[in-house]
């Protein structure tokens, strides 16, 4: 409520969408507590929607833009799953990631690191880093065996 104005559903979603891109799931998340007859946000989403406010592709792209830097495709498709995407764009936005999961994994490895692990605690601890930001464990051995390589030239 502002100065005694209150925020129609429709109102509410595009401040939402102003500050971000939202799936339709998390504006229906969001936003139904304050639908006040059944079915009136679905109408508003629909609306919004038609006029391609509320678009999934731009959703994948954005969290993709967002987060590749730092994550590795397993998170990515965990976040992108919970924003309640379709499958099939869940899984092409994964297939594109793993093409380069090796050189993120490697940027992630360097900004943290930077050296090649003195042991095999040390090791193990960054492999356990790059796992926890999703990365895969191919990626994780390529990027840790490579580093191996790089510093005994």
């Amino acid at each position: 409520m502002i100065d005694g104005f209150t925020l129609s559903l429709k109102g509410r979603a595009l401040r939402l969408l102003s500050a971000r891109e939202y799936s339709r799931a998390e504006l229906v998340k969001k936003l139904t507590p304050f639908e006040t007859s059944p079915g009136e946000l679905a109408k508003a989403l629909d609306e919004l929607q038609a006029k391609d406010f509320i678009n999934e592709q731009r959703v994948v792209d954005s969290v993709l833009h967002r987060r590749s830097a730092k994550l590795g495709a397993a998170r990515i498709k965990q976040e992108l799953q919970s924003k309640g995407l379709d499958a099939g764009a869940v899984l092409e936005a994964v297939d594109v990631l793993k093409s380069t999961e090796v050189e993120r994994a490697r940027e992630v490895w360097r900004k943290k690191f930077g050296n090649a692990p003195e042991n095999a605690s040390e090791r193990g601890k960054q492999m356990r880093f790059l796992m926890s930001r999703g990365f895969g464990s191919e990626a994780i051995r390529k990027v840790i065996s490579g580093v191996f390589e790089e510093f005994d030239d």
